[in-house]
């Protein structure tokens, strides 16, 4: 790194905000959601408008560029930068007020658009563009971009919605842009009046025109309007400080039909006709970004069209409509809230499923929001896919078709020079036949690197020169954004992928849907920011330490970043022992929630265990380590000695219990879980088998239930067998144990078999022990041997080990077969009794239900089982998202516990504290049982134990 002492000592003595050179800060900025990847100097977190004059004064006087950054979820390269990053999400957030009676809002950059819309919303309000990246992207971001998102239909871009800026410009001045030229700097009218005839006859008339500077919006007849010409400048021009912007009337009531066509075409060439009955949004997506499991009209494309209104009604009549003068394949009305928001995600998430397309391979942005007239959309579409053929290149057209703007992400080979040169080829091509169709080469997301450089193509030299001009009048310096939009650095050049490793890296786990290579799994983190939402709705997880902390590098985006660093090796120079990769994912829960909340699918649980793997390899471990990574091994130990009873008691001795803790690295907050006197085997062994002659199920008695929640384990042999099922538990004995019985006892078998346990290995897993966890998993599997020589399925109670045998165990023995033979047999109890006992009915509990869904089960396991049960039950209500913060040995380690108790605070302790008295508490999972217990004094139980009592009763 270049040696800027001198800049790093003037920004801390002239900024009172935070100023950081260090490692991780710099990893953390160097990509946004494009494929670019510049390393900057530094990032400083300016605490108002002082600040950013006093940076932008230090870095002017050091020649340093700097580039003002929001959600960093811009996706042409456009918030990456070399020089200085202004990060305006630290403390330049807030909604600083809000006026009902002018629908106007006065906001700072770095304010989150949802916070805005939840703002206005008690008023009848909203702001008009949304993104589908509402839940991170900020306000500062979409004025850079001038973002639009699926109302702008209705609504317009971002442009339309602002009224007022306050501007600093690189040379410190302070300006309030604004209509009739107000706030310009000195220059501009002059040159602006030089050039009334281009500006007049040079820019295409389209309702998604992003591309180039807005500098039409200071003709006369537009008003002088000086804050629009800066919507979409990309950082290159002013700092914004401060927006003043307009809200529009939120329809009370929405419908969304959704039409059916046989293909895009037919769905693109329809949309233009829609525009006439005034809907909110007309967007559009084929089969090909669809999930399997949603639940659309039949057909191979789709129009997703909200209409509005003072009244349900109202809305309805609207939406019918629009279909009966719709010629369409088949349709459906959507009127339920729940089932609209469900759809609405599917559109959403598109940016991220969007990457990989149906066989895997990779796909990128880069021609990612082109836009063309609505009504020339579908002849651009044929052309466009025609030119993909030509180029050998797939991609998935989805997005504004009722305002002609396309996203797509292609399959380029970006890894090659053979690639990259077909990614430029296929570029320039483009460029043209968007020109040649009327359109513009961004219609939403800017021009950033990813375009600037064709923009002669759209607008010609002279047109650009003016570009040049503007630029040269706010910023004569080239302070700001340097290589944006004029003078563009070339569109191949800085590709994030050119700095990691070429050859496969050596890892522990298969990494199966990306091939075995972890570059690529790691390469799979895109930057849409999903996981930076700082809340969630229904059953969504992801990402807990994010919402706690609300720092960058306790995201799922921001580990993946430090990751891919450490594999560049610039920033991160030390690989696997970087100690900036190990802190930023200290805080991860290994929950899993983004392996399905991600729209990539990105798997940070089991990244975290293969660097900790890696990372510790010999080298000594955290106490905790030790101590609950290997908490199979003692329970085990306290089980064969029968010490429970003195076990419990010395934990319960105030001053033992914590120097016991200080040594275990275990929190001084946490309680120690009490050993059960009899474990779940023992008491199996003792009791009066039921011989019964329905279908054999194999319980799996997990450590959990084994040794810490045996009654769980019992109650579910009581259901299993009322449904009709015989029970049985896996071999003790290798070789030649028969299968369920735990008795072997054969003076033979004795003689030549060595006693062992089954064991997931969840506990080494989340501790990165993968070497123990592959022999503990290869002894389960030899132990398993005469299981998986029958049909019997294995009925796991506990989410987490469920899981582990479902998803890790399959891909750490990746070269073992009958792993992938284990992990289909693998069964909830909720899908056993499903499955094997369809005519069971349960006994009626009739009785609300609150707490958490496992967030175990909800990203690996499925939920739909579980709350069928419920049903039958009589368990009435919803079980609440998130994720309870234990998560296993997370929240016992020292340093985890105000984060664990802060994630448990999100959702499912207001859910339990808030439910009637008579509820039935649910909880799954032994960490969530203990969460409970030792934050809220409640107990919660298994589903198996609330089936079981109401069986008793």
């Amino acid at each position: 790194m270049t040696d800027h002492r001198d800049l790093l000592a003037g920004l801390r003595a002239a900024v009172r905000g935070e100023v950081d050179f260090g490692t991780t800060a710099r990893a953390l900025t160097t990509m946004d959601a494009s494929n670019y990847r510049r390393v900057p100097l530094g990032v400083v977190a300016p605490r108002d408008a002082d600040d950013v004059a006093a940076a932008l004064s230090v870095c002017r006087t050091h020649g340093v560029p700097v580039v003002p950054r929001g959600g960093g979820t811009s996706i042409a390269g456009q918030a990456t930068g070399t020089g200085v990053v202004l990060d305006f999400t630290r403390h330049m957030n807030r909604l600083l007020s809000l006026d009902p009676r002018t629908r106007t809002a006065v906001v700072q950059p770095g304010l989150v658009l949802d916070r805005l819309q939840e703002a206005a919303a008690p008023h009848g309000l909203r702001f008009g563009p949304d993104p589908s990246t509402h839940g991170r992207c900020t306000l500062g971001g979409m004025i850079g971009n001038n973002s639009c998102g699926s109302h702008s239909v209705a609504w317009g871009t971002t442009a339309d919605s602002v009224r007022e800026l306050s501007v600093v410009t690189p040379r410190g001045e302070r300006l309030r842009p604004g209509r009739s030229w107000a706030g310009a700097p000195a220059g501009l009218r002059e040159l602006v009046d030089g050039e009334l005839a281009r500006l007049r006859t040079g820019f295409p008339d389209l309702p998604r025109r992003i591309s180039g500077y807005a500098v039409d919006a200071l003709l006369p007849e537009r008003g002088g309007d000086v804050a629009r010409s800066l919507c979409g400048s990309e950082g290159t021009l002013g700092v914004l400080t401060e927006a003043v912007v307009d809200l529009v009337r939120a329809p009370r009531a929405r419908v969304l039909a959704v039409l059916a066509y046989a293909d895009e075409s037919g769905a693109a060439e329809a949309a233009a006709g829609l525009l006439p009955f005034g809907p909110l949004t007309v967007e559009g997506m084929a089969a090909d970004l669809v999930p399997s499991s949603v639940d659309l009209p039949r057909g191979g494309a789709w129009l997703f069209v909200e209409t509005g209104g003072d009244t349900d009604e109202e809305a309805r009549a609207r939406a019918d409509a629009i279909v009966r003068a719709a010629d369409v394949v088949d349709s459906l009305v959507v009127t339920d809230p729940a089932r609209q928001r469900t759809l609405w995600r599917v559109r959403e998430d598109a940016s991220g499923t969007a990457t990989r397309m149906p066989d895997g391979t990779e796909a990128w942005p880069g021609w990612e929001d082109c836009a063309v007239p609505p009504a020339r959309l579908g002849a651009y579409l044929r052309d466009f896919r025609g030119l993909l053929a030509d180029h050998g290149l797939r991609g998935a057209p989805y997005g504004h078709f009722g305002d002609g703007c396309i996203h797509v992400r292609i399959d380029f080979d970006l890894l090659t020079g053979p690639g990259v040169a077909r990614f430029r080829s296929f570029s320039e091509e483009l460029a043209d036949l968007v020109v040649a169709h009327g359109g513009s080469l961004s219609g939403e997301h800017g021009d950033g690197q990813a375009r600037a450089e064709l923009l002669p193509r759209m607008y010609g030299a002279e047109t650009v020169a003016l570009f040049e001009r503007v630029k040269a009048v706010w910023d004569p310096d080239d302070l700001l954004n340097p290589g944006m939009l004029v003078r563009p650095a070339p569109l191949d050049a800085g590709l994030r992928f050119a700095v990691l490793p070429r050859e496969p890296v050596d890892v522990a786990f298969g990494y199966p849907a990306d091939a075995g290579d972890f570059s690529a799994a790691v390469r799979r983190c895109v930057g849409v920011a999903k996981c930076r939402t700082a809340s969630v709705s229904g059953a969504a997880v992801m990402c807990p330490s994010f919402r706690a902390t609300g720092e960058e590098r306790h995201s799922t985006r921001g580990r993946a970043r430090l990751l891919h660093e450490m594999l560049a090796g610039e920033v991160v120079t030390d690989g696997w022992r970087s100690t900036e990769v190990r802190d930023a994912l200290d805080l991860c829960l290994s929950c899993k929630g983004c392996r399905s909340d991600c729209p990539v699918g990105v798997d940070m649980a089991t990244y975290k265990a293969e660097f900790l793997h890696h990372h510790y390899e010999g080298r000594r471990r955290p106490a905790a380590h030790y101590t609950m990574g290997w908490l199979p091994v003692w329970l085990g130990w306290v089980a064969r000695t029968r010490t429970a009873a003195v076990a419990n008691g010395l934990a319960s001795v105030g001053l033992l219990a914590r120097a016991a803790k200080r040594l275990g690295g275990i929190a001084r907050e946490r309680g120690i879980p009490r050993v059960a006197g009899e474990t779940f085997t023992r008491w199996w062994r003792g009791r009066r088998a039921s011989p019964g002659d329905g279908t054999l199920v194999v319980l799996w008695p997990d450590t959990f239930t084994e040794h810490l929640s045996p009654s769980v384990g019992r109650a579910a042999v009581r259901v299993l067998e009322s449904a009709g099922l015989r029970v049985a538990l896996p071999p003790t004995l290798r070789p030649g144990g028969r299968v369920g019985d735990a008795r072997s006892r054969s003076a033979l078998s004795l003689l030549t078999a060595r006693r062992a346990r089954v064991c997931c290995g969840l506990t080494y897993i989340s501790t990165g022990q993968l070497d123990r966890a592959r022999t503990v998993l290869t002894r389960t599997l030899d132990l398993l041997e005469p299981v998986l020589a029958t049909d019997a399925p294995l009925v796991v109670l506990e989410p987490s080990c469920a899981a582990a045998l479902r998803t890790d165990a399959p891909e750490l023995l990746h070269d073992d077969p009958r792993a992938a033979r284990l992990a289909a047999r693998v069964l909830t109890f909720a899908e056993t009794l499903e499955r094997y006992a369809p005519d069971w009915t349960p006994p009626p509990v009739n009785r609300p239900v609150t707490g958490q869904t496992h967030c175990h089960q909800h990203a690996v396991l499925g939920e739909g089982p579980d709350g069928r049960l419920r049903a039958a039950a009589g368990l009435t209500g919803d079980l609440a998202g998130g994720c309870c913060g234990l998560a296993g040995n997370f929240g016992f380690e020292n340093g985890h516990y105000e984060v664990s108790a802060a994630c448990a605070g999100e959702q499912l302790l207001p859910a339990v504290r808030e439910a009637p008295a008579s509820s039935v508490v649910l909880a799954d999972g032994f960490s969530c049982r203990t969460q409970l217990d030792q934050l809220a004094g409640v107990r919660g139980r298994h589903l198996a134990e609330v089936l079981a009592e109401a069986l008793e009763e």
